[in-house]
């Protein structure tokens, strides 16, 4: 009796692809920030951006209790996919794969956090295609049936894909319905060919076509560009298309309030939602620009365009937006957290490693604001105090090519009992550990200024006017530029992605 009503109770959670509009997988957007903004803005499905099997299946579950989020994080510790409570229903994973294996560890790695597993099988780059991912699936039905069906037979929750359409109609056709006999919930279909891009116009007879020849959901996709530019044009795609579903990608991507049934609201409001949300989930600041720059399109060359530009951290992004005060609000709260969780906890207490006094700290970098870190604190402190400058004594452990340093100041050794991924930031930690057990301030964002870095660094450092920094820079935009070239969207950023911040470097195409 008690099995059945289980059983019952999970189909009712389990989501349903039928007459909803959905925020589509896209490339650098479909961070936790974003999906949330839609989530908020009326979309009942939102997709993470395409994550690629290889990756995915590397990492390890952690529940990040100071974030509250679950992370999938990567060997080198970044932080892959980042998910909440608050989309754990609505929630698909996209992964790119072209292993059945593969793909089911990926699926049984997330299946407890999302809603459902999307195969992508639509992705036209050459990232995708050329480890057989993507579009080049289209092209070899036998493994896509062999992918799905491990997927349908192997997790609990609901398996989907999305595809491009095939050069005939028939061919279309053909392939849509050996899919449905997977098992699959629910097909998504963007109705261009596979070497079409947004400029080129969306064939909705064909998606029309796939919708009459399954019986499952198909959710239509393409249409942003031509056909949906507000609310109200969503019913009017799917009319056209005699799909199921709609998703949205450039659409949503400009302003996420499209999905808002009385209408969008202005993009600056809409760009202050979603930084506070990039905030309080610690999204990565490349990232965060980089969503924020597609929403302000034409504008972004404009004054605050420009100081989001240049931005290199969420607090320098916040103040652009007038959202300081904020920002440092979720700082306090974030560190009243780490405070109580480790509270009596042995790994934040300093321990005797012979002469060495360790401490279980990492370094990491976006807590800093630019150029300034903890060895920079430690060695304006040891100048001022009038002692020798540190030295570092940095080691490398063989087996995976980690880093830790030692680090000598005032005749006492110090140390990280964690191993880091470069020498510089092992470094870095031990200078941390340094400076807590010396009580000093370490130079993070929030901090209340020490005055150990002279007035002449700290210009520097606000003014971003190294040198070394506008080079960084010119690379930055001109990276964008091209990636944004080769998308043929508008060059409106200049952010990298990082996940997990940013989630995944492979992503799939722009609908």
């Amino acid at each position: 009796m008690l099995a059945a009503m289980a059983a019952v109770a999970a189909a009712e959670r389990r989501l349903s692809f039928s007459n909803i509009t959905a925020l589509a997988p896209m490339v650098r957007v479909g961070t936790l920030p974003m999906r949330l903004l839609a989530l908020d803005h009326g979309a009942d499905v939102v997709y993470c951006e395409e994550l690629i099997d290889i990756k995915m299946v590397q990492c390890q579950r952690v529940v990040n209790e100071v974030l509250q989020t679950v992370d999938f994080v990567a060997p080198d510790e970044r932080v892959m996919f980042r998910t909440c409570e608050r989309e754990k229903d609505r929630v698909v994973f996209q992964m790119g794969t072209a292993d059945p294996d593969r793909a089911l560890s990926v699926a049984r790695l997330v299946e407890k956090d999302v809603a459902a597993v999307d195969v992508n099988m639509g992705c036209p780059k050459e990232y995708s295609t050329k480890g057989g991912m993507g579009a080049a699936l289209l092209s070899n039905p036998d493994r896509i049936e062999a992918i799905l069906t491990k997927l349908v037979n192997g997790v609990s929750i609901p398996v989907t894909c999305k595809i491009r359409i095939l050069p005939s109609l028939q061919e279309t056709i053909s392939l849509v319905q050996r899919i449905e006999k997977t098992g699959v919930t629910a097909i998504g279909v963007h109705g261009r060919f596979k070497e079409e891009r947004p400029r080129h116009p969306i064939h909705c007879d064909y998606i029309q076509a796939v919708a009459q020849a399954v019986s499952i959901p198909v959710i239509a996709n393409g249409g942003s560009l031509d056909l949906v530019k507000t609310h109200a044009d969503i019913a009017e795609f799917r009319r056209l298309t005699g799909a199921s579903s709609v998703m949205l990608a450039r659409a949503a991507m400009w302003n996420p309030s499209v999905f808002n049934s009385g209408g969008p609201l202005p993009v600056e409001t809409v760009m202050e939602e979603y930084l506070k949300y990039a905030v309080q989930y610690d999204n990565h600041a490349f990232n965060t620009k980089y969503c924020l720059c597609q929403m302000l399109r034409d504008k972004v060359e404009s004054p605050l365009g420009k100081r989001v530009q240049a931005a290199q951290t969420n607090a320098e992004i916040s103040d652009a937006y007038g959202l300081s005060e904020f920002h440092q609000q979720i700082q306090e709260q974030l560190q009243s957290r780490r405070d109580a969780l480790q509270g009596g906890d042995p790994s934040d207490c300093p321990v005797m490693d012979g002469d060495v006094t360790t401490m279980a700290v990492k370094f990491e970098r976006r807590f800093y604001p630019p150029q300034i870190t903890p060895k920079m604190c430690l060695l304006e402190w040891s100048r001022r105090e009038k002692v020798e400058q540190p030295l570092y004594h940095t080691v490398q452990r063989s087996q995976d090519r980690s880093f830790q340093s030692t680090v000598t100041v005032a005749g006492k050794k110090y140390r990280s009992s964690q191993w880091e991924k470069s020498k510089k930031f092992a470094e870095q930690a031990a200078a941390i550990v340094c400076l807590r057990i010396l009580g000093v301030p370490e130079g993070r964002v929030g901090e209340e200024d020490s005055g150990l870095v002279c007035k002449r660094k700290r210009e520097r450092i606000l003014n971003g006017a190294t040198e070394k920094e506008q080079s960084k820079k010119r690379l930055i935009e001109m990276d964008v530029k091209q990636e944004a070239k080769n998308m043929e969207t508008p060059v409106v950023s200049n952010g990298k992605h990082a996940p997990g911040g940013e989630p995944g470097d492979i992503s799939p195409e722009l609908p």
